[in-house]
């Protein structure tokens, strides 16, 4: 677990970025929440949490974020009229997430809210959502339809982000020493 959140997560880890999510394989649920647990305990300390967003019968979506951010991106009006209109009230994190936890089963694909769970900038949620996912300026992590500039920056520091923090666990760094705390 601890090596893929690396992996897929450093962003998150570094503050760079309110979250990200990756597809995990797992034995058995038992042994996918003792590695959840043990991973809270090491990463909540310093702001950050995992959680399990869906699960099927050997894979689960986990979500690692940043709860402060994520509360921040949620309180911002704009955020909270676009959520609003996927049916979530309110700009708690732990009431949205339950949403989008609903929304995520409902749904085979990832409802395109998401991104705003992400971090990434609302002009480029609205944007996909309004262009279904065509006439974007460019893509990284995700499309763009706002600032393509400033995203090409972010995306080249995202990307730097995740070499650094995949080498230095490579060489023994702990994930708890990789977070940056809150």
């Amino acid at each position: 677990m601890e090596k893929n959140i690396v992996k897929y997560c450093s962003p998150a880890l570094a503050g760079l970025k309110t979250a990200n999510m990756f597809s995990y394989r797992f034995e058995s649920v038992d042994k996918l929440l003792a590695e959840l647990y043990a991973a809270n305990e090491k990463l909540n300390e310093k702001g950050v949490f995992v959680e399990i967003l869906r699960i099927s019968e050997a894979k689960a979506l986990v979500y690692v974020y940043r709860k402060k951010m994520l509360e921040a991106d949620l309180n911002r009006k704009e955020v909270q009229m676009l959520l609003k209109d996927f049916g979530y009230q309110g700009s708690r994190p732990e009431k949205c997430l339950e949403r989008l936890k609903g929304r995520l089963l409902q749904y085979e694909c990832f409802p395109h809210e998401i991104g705003l769970f992400l971090g990434y900038p609302i002009q480029d949620v609205s944007g996909f959502i309004q262009q279904k996912g065509k006439n974007y300026k460019c893509r990284g992590p995700w499309k763009v339809y706002g600032n393509e500039s400033e995203a090409k920056r972010l995306f080249q520091k995202l990307e730097k982000c995740s070499r650094v923090y995949n080498q230095l666990f490579a060489v023994g760094r702990s994930i708890t020493q990789l977070t940056v705390a809150a």
